[in-house]
């Protein structure tokens, strides 16, 4: 659902250059709003990494996440691919003494093996699951928020058109057998469907630049006949 008392041009300039670093979504406040699963992740990742001496937290984005925890372990690390959250991390967590490491998407974790009471993820790209299971000290936990089997699809195929092939990508009890494999012991397992709502152009032209992955090809000369499309239908 798209509505919007300013022009197309106007709303897709603004989204263009707007900053989309980190891992925050404020700038899509009155212009978006996605319902949150009824569990209250951040809620939950406060009090466990408030009852552990030390913590792993993969895929930090800018650390957002992370830094609303009132009490963090003696030892917390993050870690982030991209360079532009990298640097939002280190701003926002370092002042609270949280080691934060600049990682690529295929390298192994950088910590020796048995370093973590507890390893957390609120959206990881890609699970290493064995290297998890590997920096975990005996009797710690993993705990995330994944997202879900062919999220945002409906806007995804309006842009790239149908991907029958990924609509089962992620499905929990599938990826639920992965860690499973390495050793490690799934005790709770819960589900969401979640609804997303975009009111102007301007917020899907944000969140395709954000969510890089979701349109890999995106920018606006490129879907311009798209977008305006979308705004218009």
């Amino acid at each position: 659902m798209l509505k919007s008392m300013r022009s197309f041009d106007d709303l897709v300039a603004e989204a263009e250059t707007a900053d989309v670093a980190g891992w925050g979504f404020g700038w899509l406040a009155g212009r978006a709003t996605e319902e949150r699963p009824p569990w209250g992740y951040a809620r939950l990742l406060s009090d466990r990494l408030a009852r552990v001496r030390s913590a792993l937290d993969i895929d930090t984005g800018g650390g957002e996440v992370v830094s609303e925890a009132a009490t963090l372990p003696e030892r917390m690390c993050v870690t982030e691919a991209w360079p532009p959250n990298v640097q939002r991390a280190r701003e926002l967590l370092i002042p609270r003494g949280v080691e934060v490491y600049e990682v690529s998407g295929d390298s192994p974790l950088p910590f020796s093996g048995e370093s973590f009471e507890l390893v957390t993820a609120r959206h990881p790209v890609n699970p290493k699951w064995s290297e998890i299971h590997r920096v975990l000290l005996p009797g710690g936990h993993y705990f995330a928020q994944h997202v879900g089997p062919a999220s945002a699809f409906e806007l995804i195929e309006f842009f790239l058109g149908p991907r029958p092939r990924h609509h089962q990508d992620r499905d929990p009890l599938e990826e639920a057998s992965r860690p499973e494999q390495t050793g490690l012991t799934i005790t709770n397992l819960q589900t969401a469907r979640c609804r997303m709502e975009f009111y102007d152009i301007g917020a899907v032209v944000w969140i395709l630049r954000k969510c890089v992955w979701w349109v890999p090809d995106f920018s606006v000369k490129r879907y311009h006949d798209k977008l305006l499309q979308l705004a218009s239908g």
